[in-house]
């Protein structure tokens, strides 16, 4: 069994994905020796899900757990070895600091003397200055020096720690910005990959290979596309997986197809993940919310999209407002009543997918609730779900008509065409971001009557979270940890290659 550090944790997605793997006997692969990670409720979230490994099958007070029958301490109090274990497993750390080195440092050295050339290291360094909407950002921030934003340099800790670990292996996950980075004209990816080969301070201690097969060369030979290995989601990042060189060296080439990652032929969609899931009706912020109140005020969003619509004399869209005035009485028409939470169990449209998401156990589907919109934006909902519907893709900025227009001084600029985006049907979703812990504008649900933005468990299926992964904290804190993860179902056949090279 491999000995598995994951730095920069977040909520498990790349440790869920590695503790996954199986080997033909059915036993555990890898081992989470230690996860670290520094915000609280990611943190709280990635202590209880080390807890639910330490069973090979989940007791019924987790289950209980979940549906708020049971409290935290009580849950926790029942099974004492195995939250000692998970709290021996998981340490709320800020790595980079004085502090957090003192104390990883010497768990760091008693995991490398335990296993000997049996160790992995894997993680991913906080992205966003990497990002290319962050590096936007950041150059609108009159004194922004690159330089001496410490995001950019967190890398550097995680070369420490493999230095210090001399895994046989490593894997490494950042954003696809991250291979155009560059700080005081230096290109931060080279610098990166220069430094990982070098972590020890000798010359090519490993050899860094990509994970999948192909023409590409230089950094974008790493990039991995979510999509096309079972996630229903277009998420591309860099991966950079890594050899120690002693080893790589004796091992026949990393060049026969069947060690990679295989691509699958279709990518699974929002459908066959989403169109399962319970139907909500969105919450309404800053008003009286009732179900009655919801209903009279999606309604008339309807049709002032609709009449928004007609203003603009457009042939297409004045298909749309027929439909949008067609949805209008189809939501007038209800005779149920629909609910702004759900914790009934949802089907999922595909069996490899299925497999891994639903738990046949789990009664109590959890972080099922809708967030708040303002009217303004129903209309705006309205209308792009409306569009979606009829042409398969989201509408951009320009389409929208001038009467939806938000009081954004770009909207006109082409610099948000997306502001408004709707995950359709019948495509992967476009990447999952923390961007959905702010505003639910850009993962509008495809269904025009439900009127709303996804639900934290909905991204969650989007991102491969198994159904019965509990994200705790508040709603917006859950929807930054999914976004910032890594899918868990990529992390698992990125697990699968690793097995597959180093035994």
């Amino acid at each position: 069994m491999f000995k598995v550090v994951d730095l920069f944790a977040g909520p498990g997605g790349l440790a869920e994905g590695f503790a996954s793997v199986r080997d033909a006997n059915g036993n555990r692969v890898f081992d989470i020796a230690l996860s670290v990670e520094k915000e609280s409720s990611a943190f709280s979230t990635l202590r209880m899900r080390s807890f639910f490994r330490q069973f090979e099958r989940a007791p019924r007070e987790y289950h209980e757990y979940i549906r708020g029958e049971l409290s935290r301490e009580q849950l926790v109090g029942a099974f004492p070895d195995q939250w000692r274990s998970a709290c021996e497993e998981t340490m709320q750390l800020e790595l980079g600091t004085p502090e957090a080195t003192a104390q990883i440092d010497p768990l760091i050295d008693q995991i490398a003397a335990e296993a000997p050339d049996r160790c992995i290291l894997v993680g991913g360094p906080p992205c966003q200055a990497y990002s290319l909407v962050g590096r936007a950002r950041n150059r609108g921030n009159a004194g922004y020096v690159a330089s001496e934003d410490n995001r950019h340099f967190l890398y550097r800790e995680y070369i420490r720690i493999l230095a210090r670990l001399k895994p046989v292996a490593f894997v490494m996950e950042n954003v696809k910005g991250f291979l155009s980075a560059s700080v005081d004209g230096e290109n931060i990816f080279s610098k990166v990959v220069i430094d990982l080969m070098e972590a020890g301070g000798s010359k090519d201690r490993y050899t860094i290979l990509p994970l999948v097969i192909g023409n590409a060369r230089g950094g974008a030979a790493h990039i991995l596309r979510a999509e096309e290995h079972g996630v229903p989601q277009r998420r591309h990042r860099v991966i950079l997986f890594g050899i120690r060189h002693d080893l790589a060296c004796r091992m026949s080439v990393f060049q026969l197809p069947e060690q990679h990652l295989r691509p699958r032929d279709v990518a699974p969609s929002v459908r066959q993940v989403l169109g399962g899931m319970p139907v909500l009706r969105s919450r309404l912020s800053k008003v009286e919310d009732s179900p009655s109140a919801w209903r009279e005020i999606v309604v008339e969003a309807f049709r002032l999209a609709a009449r928004a619509a007609f203003d603009e004399e457009d042939e297409q869209l004045d298909a749309v407002a027929l439909r949008l005035f067609a949805n209008a009485e189809a939501v007038s028409g209800r005779n149920d009543v629909l609910p702004t939470s759900s914790t009934e169990s949802a089907i999922v449209d595909d069996k490899e997918l299925a497999d891994w998401l639903i738990d046949p156990e789990l009664d109590h589907l959890p972080n099922h609730e809708t967030r708040g919109h303002m009217e303004s934006d129903l209309a705006r909902y309205a209308f792009a779900a409306t569009f979606a519907e009829m042409f398969d893709r989201s509408p951009k900025a320009s389409e929208f008509p001038t009467g939806l227009a938000p009081a954004h001084q770009n909207w006109t600029s082409g610099k948000f065409a997306d502001r408004f985006r709707v995950q359709c049907w019948d495509q992967p979703s476009t990447t999952v971001t923390s961007h959905i812990a702010k505003d639910g504008h850009y993962f509008i649900h495809p269904d025009p009557l439900q009127c709303r933005s996804l639900t934290v468990r909905e991204a969650a299926r989007l991102q491969t979270f198994p159904d019965n992964y509990l994200f705790e904290g508040n709603r917006t804190q859950q929807f930054t940890q999914v976004g910032n993860a890594v899918p868990p179902y990529l992390a698992f056949q990125i697990g699968k290659v690793v097995q597959r090279v180093l035994e």
